[in-house]
């Protein structure tokens, strides 16, 4: 765990910024101590590292909050999504150097401002909200949120430390599969229309993302988020 002054030494990141970020749900702390010093963990971390690159491209922190909290979003594909991003503000970049070096050897005033056109990166940026920002199931799981968050989130574990009890069988097993189905039951129900294609991205998730991964195994055991991911590969007939 870091305070919030180690973090800031190590990301670069202000203290007052993390404040910030904490005050409107964009970055909250893993764990406020009673003393009220705010700690974070590796998975916070993670989550900063994709929040700057967010605003490397120039995301507005909005934008930001809504693609990192939809619950289907998916860490390594929104990664690949922000390099392709970079990727094309770099080329960009590099015709901008190439035209102001250009004026500058002719010493003329050049005519062309296509080299200022950025409709591709603009373009590549609203796909990537359309996917994470503004999807039909983050708008269901917005409005079905309320004040018993917390006893659905409890109910959620509670499911999973379930499925970690038959960890021990094969992800095959018909008592895995039943479970399998009444997570996606509970998903559809509590947070929004959980397809087979999201109960695949979730699957994932609960592997890649250390917060997941690392919830899930204290709910029903060391291994259960992977085996909780095998299962819906067999489930979503992948396997």
């Amino acid at each position: 765990m870091r305070t919030v002054n180690e973090m800031s030494k190590v990301t670069g990141v202000s203290v007052r910024t993390l404040h910030h970020y904490d005050a409107i749900g964009l970055l909250k702390p893993t764990k406020v101590t009673d003393a009220g010093y705010r700690l974070y963990d590796d998975a916070a971390v993670v989550r900063l590292q994709s929040i700057l690159l967010f605003r490397e491209l120039q995301f507005p922190l909005k934008d930001i909050k809504a693609i990192l909290d939809n619950p289907a979003f998916n860490a390594e594909e929104a990664l690949a999504q922000q390099i392709k991003l970079l990727e094309i503000q770099y080329k960009h970049i590099g015709e901008l150097i190439s035209f102001a070096r250009e004026i500058q050897a002719k010493g003329v005033t050049s005519m062309n401002f296509q080299v200022f056109d950025k409709n591709e990166m603009e373009q590549y940026k609203e796909e990537v909200r359309e996917k994470w920002g503004k999807t039909k199931a983050y708008n269901e799981y917005t409005q079905k949120r309320n004040c018993d968050d917390s006893k659905i989130a409890n109910q959620l574990m509670s499911l999973f430390a379930e499925i970690g009890t038959l960890r021990d069988l094969s992800p095959r097993d018909a008592k895995a599969q039943e479970k399998i189905r009444a997570l996606q039951s509970f998903i559809t129900k509590n947070y929004y229309n959980c397809t087979n294609e999201i109960l695949k991205g979730l699957g994932q998730m609960y592997v890649c993302d250390e917060r997941f991964q690392k919830n899930i195994d204290k709910a029903g055991g060391d291994g259960t988020a992977a085996f909780v991911m095998e299962a819906i590969k067999v489930y979503c007939g992948e396997e």
